[in-house]
């Protein structure tokens, strides 16, 4: 059952074309891999697919709903929430703090009341809903990083960091996650680790799209992959045999894909 399609969905910006009639189905309950060459297109597609900007052309169908057009906050009422390459963490709050910034009342902080309390950090501020830390809690040991529920985020080592941003995706309860670039930067060690958690998620019901350069994490994770090369969809299908199309060994390495 698909649970998110994209139609021919397309992004330009002026007279260049970042993502061309891309079309797919992301079955739910699978990870699917996206890869492809840098400046291909991938962060531009899951941009689109999560409200950052509209796409030119081309639809959305979330659960057999028209999504084309919602914004990123409605979207992740719906269901489905994101990480970032760059890791994006409220610095001066708290781990735990940063968590519970993903289940506050909207009504009572509004993003600007988010924005002053990561600046200024108000103690107790996102603290006074008891069975919010509960479950706060909750995910940080899911992730592995419940002991350091007190500490400063920005005082996490970079690992932790990308940890705390998975933590604080799944803490919005997303039925779709997509993760961009969970495993850069990291040792393999710490790769290994980010693989288990992705697994864990997944395990759990979650569908999961993710954007990967580490190709030992990508075909050690993903069910089916989607390769892009200047925008287009180039090849769709198993990992092993998504890796072996010549299509995709020329988009990564150049020239003859029979060299």
């Amino acid at each position: 059952m698909d649970i998110l399609r994209t139609d021919k969905l397309s992004k330009w910006f002026g007279g260049l074309c970042a993502v061309k009639e891309v079309s797919f189905s992301l079955v739910k309950g699978e990870i699917m891999g996206l890869i492809g060459p840098n400046g291909a297109g991938k962060t531009t597609l899951i941009n689109l697919i999560s409200g950052v900007f509209p796409p030119t052309n081309g639809n959305i169908l979330y659960q057999g709903k028209n999504i084309t057009r919602l914004k990123t906050h409605s979207l992740n009422k719906m269901g489905i929430a994101r990480t970032f390459q760059i890791v994006r963490i409220f610095k001066t709050l708290t781990v735990i703090e940063n968590v519970l910034t993903a289940m506050v009342n909207r009504k009572t902080y509004g993003p600007w009341s988010l924005a002053w309390g990561s600046l200024f950090k108000r103690s107790g501020a996102f603290t006074d809903n008891k069975d919010a830390c509960v479950k706060a809690e909750e995910l940080l040991d899911f992730v592995g990083i419940g002991e350091y529920r007190d500490e400063l985020a920005e005082n996490m080592p970079y690992a932790f960091s990308k940890r705390l941003e998975i933590a604080r995706a799944l803490a919005t309860r997303p039925e779709v996650l997509l993760l961009d670039e969970p495993s850069s930067g990291l040792n393999p060690k710490e790769q290994n680790d980010q693989v288990e958690i992705i697994k864990k998620i997944n395990q759990q019901g979650t569908t999961i799209m993710i954007i990967e350069h580490v190709m030992k994490v990508i075909m050690e994770i993903s069910h089916r992959l989607i390769v892009l090369h200047y925008g287009e969809k180039i090849a769709e299908g198993e990992p092993e045999k998504v890796y072996s199309d010549p299509k995709v060994i020329e988009a990564y390495l150049g020239g003859d894909a029979d060299a």
